[in-house]
């Protein structure tokens, strides 16, 4: 019975998008693979920003929703950097080393002493993304902010079949994203501080007994999340405007790609972030008014058939 409802929601989800594809291919082949496109590189900068997020939130369950402010924080130390050196290699190590330093001291100072108080961790990093977002406002003004893209990296990328051109960083977005993914998986799964993650999120005490410094992990655990979101915001900073709010509709995104994709999956992440960022695309293109409707669509039908998420495994 359970193998025919799959099968039976698989074809009700399914052949609607593949009828929509074939219309939609058929009516403007062109707008239909650029909106892919601009899918796939805005799901890329979100699987960064993300990844971070299953750090911290999928793997060793800290409910940090600040987690947002920490890619406005990146991005704007990035703008800054860009503007005071030229550099954009510079911009992003300062983006990723200013989040991670705040990320580090958020663990050290709040989330060592609150293991497992999920609703205490909730409430307090709700009041530090308002903190934080109006320390911001106070000390950058409420303007917009867009940092230039490297002189390499401007202008659009020619002869692509079917599309004829596309914008040179955003293409770049991709190879980006898939660096980081591979980079993660493997901190995770194949190398010893990458085990020991593991294994303090499932037993504690036992691998404190075995005398690692679970704190330092922790610590270092957190700081890599958030200086990925840092890192994530410099990227973001050039495609999408640095300005209040920005940090809310990260956090959002980052929130929609853990569930869906699964808990402390980096796999999972990728997934979630792939169908979120062509959701959006796709509806701002062809349904601009109904395109919010079809985010929050998935999340309820991934809640509802796959509640620990597409690639999610029990605790």
């Amino acid at each position: 019975m359970a193998k025919f409802w799959r099968w039976f929601w698989s074809l009700v989800i399914g052949i609607p998008i593949a009828v929509f594809a074939v219309w939609a291919v058929w009516d403007n082949t062109r707008l239909f693979f650029v909106t892919f496109l601009n899918g796939l590189t805005l799901a890329s900068l979100y699987f960064i920003v993300a990844s971070g997020f299953t750090l911290v939130f999928g793997l060793m369950r800290n409910v940090n929703l600040a987690h947002g402010s920490l890619y406005l924080l990146g991005g704007y130390l990035g703008f800054f950097t860009a503007q005071f050196s030229g550099s954009f290699v510079l911009a992003l190590a300062a983006g990723f080393a200013g989040a991670a330093l705040v990320g580090l001291l958020m663990q050290v100072g709040i989330f060592r002493f609150m293991q497992g108080q999920d609703l205490r961790q909730t409430m307090v990093t709700i009041g530090l993304s308002i903190v934080f977002a109006d320390l911001m406002m106070w000390a950058i003004g409420a303007q917009v902010h867009q940092m230039e893209a490297p002189e390499w990296l401007i202008g659009p990328l020619r002869g692509i079949p079917l599309i004829n051109a596309y914008s040179k960083y955003r293409m770049s977005l991709l190879p980006i994203g898939i660096v980081i993914g591979v980079l993660l998986w493997l901190f995770l799964n194949r190398t010893r501080v990458g085990m020991m993650i593991r294994a303090g999120v499932d037993d504690r005490q036992m691998l404190a007994a075995a005398g690692v410094n679970v704190n330092l992990v922790f610590a270092v655990t957190f700081a890599i999340g958030a200086g990925l979101a840092g890192f994530g915001g410099v990227i973001g900073a050039v495609e999408l405007s640095m300005v209040p709010g920005e940090d809310v509709r990260l956090l959002l995104a980052s929130l929609i790609v853990v569930i869906v994709g699964g808990m402390g999956s980096v796999v999972g992440a990728a997934l979630g972030a792939a169908i979120l960022g062509l959701a959006e695309t796709y509806g701002l293109a062809y349904a601009p008014t109904y395109s919010v409707v079809f985010t929050f669509v998935i999340l309820v039908l991934v809640m509802a058939f796959r509640p620990r998420g597409l690639l999610g495994r029990p605790a």
